[in-house]
Parts: C-alpha cells; sequence; structure tokens
C-alpha cells in the first residue's frame, strides 16, 4: 500500500517535467532566413488549427547593396479561420532581380503570439502567477492540438478504410474478368479444335 501512495508523486512529477518541457518548447519561436531567389517563388508553409492567432514578423535584407537600400521590416497578424496549410510565399517585384535580397522571418503561433506583457499588467500578475498561466495556456494548447490531431486520424482512418475496401472490390472485380475471360478462351480454343477435328 505504500508503494502504491509513492508512485503517483514520481508520476505527477513526471507529467508536470513533460508539460513544462512542452510549454518551452510551444513559446519559443525562432527566426527564419531564407535567401530569395532572383526568379520565382520562396515559400514558407505551416498546418494550424483553426482560431488560432498568427503574427508574423519579417525583415528584408538587401546583401549586394546593404548601404543604399534600407532593411524593410514588416508585421503582420490574422486568425484562421479554418485549419489547414497556411503558406507565407515571397519574391522579388522590382528591377532589381540581379540584387540579392534575404528574408528574416519570424512566425509566431497561437501562445507564442500573446504579448505576456500586456497580459500580465491587465491581470495584474507576475512572478510564479504569470508563469502558471503561462503553463495553463501552454497546456491547453497541447489538449487542443492533442484533440486535433485525434479527430485528423480518425479522418485518415475512414479514408485509409474506404480505399482498401475500394481495392478489395477492384481486385475481385479484375480476378472474375480474367475467370471470365480465360473461360470464355478455354471455350473459343475448343470449339475451334473441334471445327478442325484436332480433337
Amino acid at each position: 500500500m505504500a508503494a502504491a501512495a509513492a508512485a503517483p508523486p514520481a508520476l505527477t512529477l513526471a507529467v508536470a517535467a513533460a508539460v513544462i518541457a512542452a510549454a518551452c518548447l510551444l513559446l519559443c519561436a525562432e527566426a527564419v532566413w531564407l535567401d530569395l531567389p532572383q526568379s520565382g517563388t520562396k515559400c514558407v508553409s505551416e498546418e494550424i488549427q483553426s482560431n488560432v492567432v498568427v503574427l508574423a514578423d519579417y525583415a528584408l535584407m538587401y546583401e549586394s547593396h546593404p548601404s543604399s537600400h534600407p532593411t524593410i521590416a514588416v508585421k503582420f497578424a490574422f486568425t484562421t479561420s479554418e485549419a489547414g496549410n497556411y503558406l507565407a510565399c515571397f519574391w522579388i517585384d522590382s528591377a532589381e532581380k540581379g540584387s540579392g535580397i534575404s528574408i528574416n522571418l519570424d512566425w509566431k503561433i497561437g501562445i507564442a503570439a500573446k504579448d505576456w506583457d500586456v497580459i500580465a499588467k491587465k491581470e495584474k500578475i507576475e512572478g510564479v502567477e504569470l508563469e502558471l498561466r503561462k503553463l495553463e495556456v501552454a497546456v491547453q494548447s497541447i489538449h487542443q492540438n492533442m484533440i486535433y490531431l485525434k479527430a485528423r486520424e480518425a479522418e485518415m482512418r475512414t479514408v485509409s478504410e474506404k480505399t482498401n475496401a475500394r481495392v478489395a472490390w477492384f481486385s475481385i472485380l479484375s480476378l472474375s474478368v480474367c475467370i471470365v475471360v480465360s473461360i470464355l478462351q478455354l471455350w473459343h480454343l475448343q470449339g475451334y479444335f473441334q471445327k478442325k477435328k484436332l480433337i
């Protein structure tokens, strides 16, 4: 009985450590550097759930003439209306096609897009309480993501089962056609040999 009572705290610590690690991963957002080709488009894609805030911040840098052209920084934000794969595409649309241009793209999704300083001031929380709030939001995000992945897995399983059923019916149909064609060939050859009086 004592061993059973000692197990839940260890399990609780393991779960708490996993939640904290996942929260740290969710709260971190890294920038991506893209080198734009002289012609064509370069895109970054991300699969995002519905009703998620996306905050993108990008800056353009002219590599060949860093002194003559200023760095252009632009920020945009939107809330997704439906789940799916979202693209951010960039291309050079100017006379200076030959100059190398790089993009620094910082794409924040969900809780990473929240301004925690504003939330802390608005709700008058700080320190441990703020960190607990971040963890609560991270856990909610992980839970929603698990529900989303479960729904996607169910959809994939349904599609896979339908495809397997169609392949099975197609195999049965193909086998039936082969059997019918073989019987017709035997019947035709038997009639041909009987006409020629070979059998």
